[in-house]
């Protein structure tokens, strides 16, 4: 094997070593974070049902804006849910058309239902963090669970089960799993990639201890957390980050929880355009530089290590001998069938639509997409 190994050039001596590291950190990450762990989709024990002074009151707060069509059909589904003690707060964003028409329908039907707008006069970049700042001011219970007017919770149980994330008195923050419906077209399946990918890398490193971000379509936290921490400061002039931003900078490995059984999720309307998709990636994307630098390394190696090992893969199969153009194809699928396995053995776990033969494009394809929208210049976006 030595001997081999001085046989060969020192290009090809620089390109195995390269692809030694990468694909032992790939390997790694993908067992290490993207693999979802039994333990973490298995509902706890429920048998013994907590007296009414031992419930934890729940306020759940919705920021709408022009949502009169997915208020009318997805509100319901909050204001049933089986759980003891809540309230449904639901803010009115500024909304011109009949949102607040159909609040107010709702209201007279839903004695847990209330209702409060972001004043027509406020002048502020992100309307959004405004009305949830506003929901949290007029929520009475101490728990607070996020969602977003086009999302419909999988079950009945969604507030039991993200409720069941602050079991641990310490723990302020509980991390949720937010799902797309399944559409049968191309900007679907991408989307499906997407979130996947994003939903087991954020759980997976907060369970491990290194939370960074959550999505606001399914996020917990405690109403004093927010309020100690003045909320959303340091961040308002963005126009995203009222998830994400707000997790990176008060989550830590002993306050945050996370909360992935199939009836904990929520299930949301999948952008149809691939215009609408783009400026969504755009906003997100905006406010990554403004994570914490370690929080930058994890979320940034990964991504480098794979365009790493694609780029040596590639480069064996140019300029290596016969011998290691067969072991570079033979490295190429042994990584993208244990990539596809562990993908969609989580998928099966969460009960969201599995990554088919798709994976091997989006698996190069989206990095660069990434990189791209990054790079591109800053326009001022005119979305919510």
């Amino acid at each position: 094997m030595i001997q081999w190994w001085y046989s060969i050039s020192d290009t090809l001596q620089a390109i195995l070593a390269v692809l030694a590291v990468v694909g032992l950190y790939q390997l790694y990450f993908l067992m290490r974070y993207m693999l979802l762990r039994r333990s973490c989709v298995k509902p706890k024990d429920s048998s013994e049902k907590p007296d009414n002074e031992q419930v934890k009151g729940v306020s759940v707060i919705v920021a709408a804006k022009n949502e009169a069509e997915n208020i009318r059909t997805y509100l319901h589904a909050l204001l049933e849910q089986d759980y003891p003690l809540f309230e449904v707060i639901v803010v009115n964003d500024g909304s011109e058309d009949d949102t607040q028409e159909v609040l107010d329908d709702y209201a007279t039907r839903y004695k847990d239902l209330h209702l409060t707008f972001v004043p027509q006069q406020a002048k502020v970049i992100s309307s959004k963090k405004l009305a949830i700042t506003l929901g949290v001011k007029a929520a009475k219970y101490d728990y607070l669970l996020l969602t977003d007017a086009d999302c419909c919770p999988a079950s009945p149980h969604w507030i039991k089960e993200m409720v069941r994330g602050f079991d641990n008195e310490k723990t302020d923050i509980v991390l949720g799993y937010g799902a797309y419906f399944h559409r049968h077209t191309f900007l679907n399946r991408l989307i499906q990639y997407e979130t996947l990918l994003t939903g087991l890398q954020y759980m997976g490193m907060a369970v491990a201890g290194h939370p960074y971000m959550g999505v606001g379509r399914n996020l917990a936290y405690k109403k004093s957390l927010f309020v100690l921490n003045n909320g959303f400061v340091g961040f308002t002039n963005e126009q995203a980050g009222d998830d994400d931003l707000l997790v990176n900078r008060l989550a830590q490995g002993r306050n945050t929880s996370v909360v992935c059984t199939r009836d904990s999720l929520t299930w949301s309307v999948p952008e149809s355009k691939w215009s609408d998709w783009w400026q969504q990636r755009k906003r997100h994307l905006s406010v990554a530089p403004r994570y914490r630098i370690g929080s930058r390394l994890r979320i940034g190696l990964e991504p480098l290590t794979r365009m790493l090992w694609y780029a040596g893969i590639a480069a064996l199969l140019i300029v290596g001998t016969p011998v290691l153009q067969i072991a570079a194809a033979g490295l190429f699928l042994m990584r993208w069938c244990l990539q596809w396995i562990v993908y969609n053995v989580s998928a099966k776990r969460l009960g969201v639509p599995a990554v088919g033969t798709e994976l091997m494009l989006w698996d190069w394809l989206y990095p660069l997409i990434t990189l791209w929208i990054m790079w591109l210049p800053k326009q001022k976006n005119r979305y919510w």
